[in-house]
């Protein structure tokens, strides 16, 4: 009988967990879909490796969930890794979760591609927003926006690599430029691509406003070393380490095949 309550127990105390994180997933847009962009920073090879470390952990991390992926955009480097990628990830609060990843990320390592064997640190950025497919707060106009087409380099058959029917849009107030190439249309391409680009506006105007209240509240962000939210030590030592929230997890491994939940339940309780 004892050991039935302490089960029991046991089970509550997890139940009230998810409870307490499920109350944190209350934002506007945090049970859609979210877009995620990965880029390399500056570093060459060692930095497109590490973009691409990046997106096969959130991809890990996704099945874990049972969502679902779709790449959208994908730029392989020249000689390994990614030299940028965006893919949707379809799940109940997606972007709930993979908001807490926005930001830079730090790698430091023994590059495989380095012969002196020498200890290198790498960045790359990730932007993660949430899908909308229509919202009245995002309005874009025609003339905000230039559309370019060429031809597909992605593996899609041959009907996707003949015709020029991938497309990108740059739109010209804020520089975003936004592509999609995975689709066998020029029309469905153009309608992905459109999406991505409102979910990005959504999100720097969501930016904005947190800045604008910061500014009326007088409170100061927590502004990490580099500007990095998390880093990920594989030597000499090895540890992952979230500078928003101070949490530590030893099992590199671990992280890097999905194990994302501690950061990101962190990041959601420290909201307010």
């Amino acid at each position: 009988m004892e050991g039935e309550i302490s089960s029991q127990i046991k089970q509550l105390q997890s139940d009230m967990e998810q409870l307490y994180i499920e109350m944190h997933l209350s934002g506007k847009k945090d049970q859609n879909n979210a877009i995620v962009t990965i880029h390399p920073g500056a570093g060459g090879v060692e930095s497109q490796d590490w973009a691409q470390m990046l997106l096969r952990m959130y991809l890990r991390w996704a099945e874990r969930k049972g969502y679902q992926i779709d790449t959208f955009d994908l730029q392989a480097g020249e000689e390994a890794g990614i030299k940028s990628v965006t893919v949707s990830v379809k799940g109940p609060y997606a972007y709930g979760y993979l908001k807490s990843e926005t930001g830079i990320h730090r790698l430091v390592r023994i590059s495989p591609f380095d012969a002196n064997k020498r200890r290198h640190t790498s960045f790359a950025s990730v932007l993660v927003s949430p899908e909308i497919e229509d919202d009245p707060d995002v309005v874009i106009n025609e003339k905000d926006i230039r559309i370019d087409t060429y031809r597909a380099s992605s593996a899609g058959g041959q009907h996707v690599n003949k015709t020029s029917s991938a497309i990108r849009i740059t739109h010209l107030p804020t520089g975003i430029v936004v592509q999609c190439q995975n689709e066998r249309s020029q029309h469905q391409n153009k309608a992905v691509a459109m999406s991505i680009l409102r979910s990005k506006l959504y999100e720097i105007q969501q930016e904005q406003k947190e800045e604008a209240m910061t500014k009326l509240t007088g409170e100061k962000k927590e502004i990490g070393w580099g500007h990095q939210i998390r880093s990920y030590v594989f030597q000499p030592y090895q540890m992952v380490k979230d500078h928003r929230t101070g949490i530590e997890k030893g099992n590199v491994t671990a992280v890097m095949d999905g194990d994302l939940d501690p950061f990101m339940e962190g990041y959601l309780k420290r909201k307010p």
